[in-house]
């Protein structure tokens, strides 16, 4: 595999020391305060439902016969951990579909700016006119995330298999955190959804060391309010700096 996870986690260290630069910081505050105020909420529901959640699970998949409540204790911590994930991959959809036309639009001005192209505030419209393909470019990556999340769900409960489940978990989240932030300035250059995959597959270390180190960073609290548009900030940078060369390798080899 090719590529370095440094340096693909360094992208994202990039982000979060970009964050402040006075001429993207009027672009950051939509993606921040949509981060902030739906971790609030998914935090808030989990506490408030969690032991109901995770008691409702148990009985549709527990019948309700006394000599099987011995089971209760054995399953509740699998369906403590599944109510969890389901949260986390639920707000983390959520979020993404609500940022998606400010995450495209920080990342265009984030181009510009590593560019030295001249930064303007073009107001609502231009968020709004990114909108429809912003939805439409999500809708691809749910097609593609939620069938991969079902299987993985299908081989955590298989024995034996779900020894090595923890470790397809962290490389499918890696790998989909890549997907998710490259895709903005790859889509804001007309990059196919297609095409994005294959240049993330095409530098795979790179790419699972920034969407890795964004995985990590999703746990750490105070520091995932702020990752969203760090992260947007972040794959611009890799996409300035890395992914033209590799957009190149591609090209050659469809030649040959």
């Amino acid at each position: 595999m090719k590529g370095n996870p440094f340096q693909g986690a360094g992208y994202l260290v990039r982000g979060l020391k970009m964050l402040p630069d006075p001429q993207i910081r009027p672009f950051v505050l939509v993606p921040l305060l949509t981060n902030i105020i739906l971790f609030v909420a998914a935090i808030w529901m989990l506490f408030s439902n969690f032991g109901g959640w995770v008691d409702s699970l148990i009985s549709t998949f527990l019948p309700d016969w006394e000599w099987l409540q011995f089971l209760h204790y054995l399953l509740w911590p699998l369906m403590a951990l599944l109510v969890i994930v389901f949260v986390y991959y639920g707000f983390s959809i959520v979020a993404n579909l609500i940022a998606a036309p400010f995450n495209g639009f920080l990342s265009e001005k984030v181009e510009k700016r590593l560019r030295g192209d001249v930064i303007q505030d073009e107001g609502w419209q231009a968020v709004l006119a990114l909108v429809p393909r912003a939805i439409g470019r999500e809708l691809a990556k749910l097609a593609y995330y939620l069938p991969r999340l079902l299987f993985l769900l299908v081989l955590s409960f298989i024995p034996v298999i779900n020894i090595v489940a923890p470790l397809l978990w962290i490389l499918f989240g890696a790998w989909m955190m890549a997907i998710q932030y490259c895709d903005y300035p790859m889509d804001n250059n007309k990059v196919s959804f297609k095409n994005m995959k294959n240049m993330l597959k095409a530098d795979r270390l790179t790419s699972l060391g920034f969407g890795g180190l964004i995985q990590v960073g999703m746990m750490v609290p105070i520091l995932n309010l702020i990752l969203m548009p760090a992260a947007v900030v972040g794959a611009t940078i890799y996409w300035v700096e890395g992914h033209v060369s590799v957009e190149k390798d591609l090209d050659q080899k469809r030649l040959k």
